[in-house]
């Protein structure tokens, strides 16, 4: 960026590829190995021309990447899962009746438009 901050469109393509091409903690691959099978590259020539390989290896390599990466999310779910239940603790049953403290924050009552008359 630049000091005055207003060459933002120049910087986001770069910005999104970096971040596309790196490893994610939980997948332990980047999104672009997810998607496309294969690191992308900014190179000086993409003209260049290499070995393409057969489709079906190709779509083998992708459903073994796809896989590896749904487990690796799976297990990643399950450690958040678990992280989080550790400070959870049983609700209370509320019957018919009961009466409880209700924020009205994000409530709108329409027929007391000011905000005083509501609390």
């Amino acid at each position: 960026m630049n000091y005055r901050q207003k060459d933002w469109p120049e910087w986001l393509a770069p910005a999104e590829f970096a971040v596309n091409n790196k490893v994610h903690a939980a997948t332990k691959v980047s999104p672009f190995i997810v998607n496309y099978g294969r690191e992308l590259r900014m190179e000086g020539d993409i003209r260049r021309r290499g070995k393409v390989e057969k489709a079906t290896e190709f779509v083998e390599r992708m459903k073994k990447v796809h896989e590896e990466a749904g487990a690796a999310l799976k297990k990643a779910q399950e450690d958040m899962k678990r992280q989080v239940d550790k400070g959870r603790r049983e609700t209370e049953d509320w019957k018919r009746g009961d009466r409880v403290l209700l924020s009205t924050k994000d409530l709108v009552f329409k027929e007391r438009p000011v905000r005083k008359l509501v609390d």
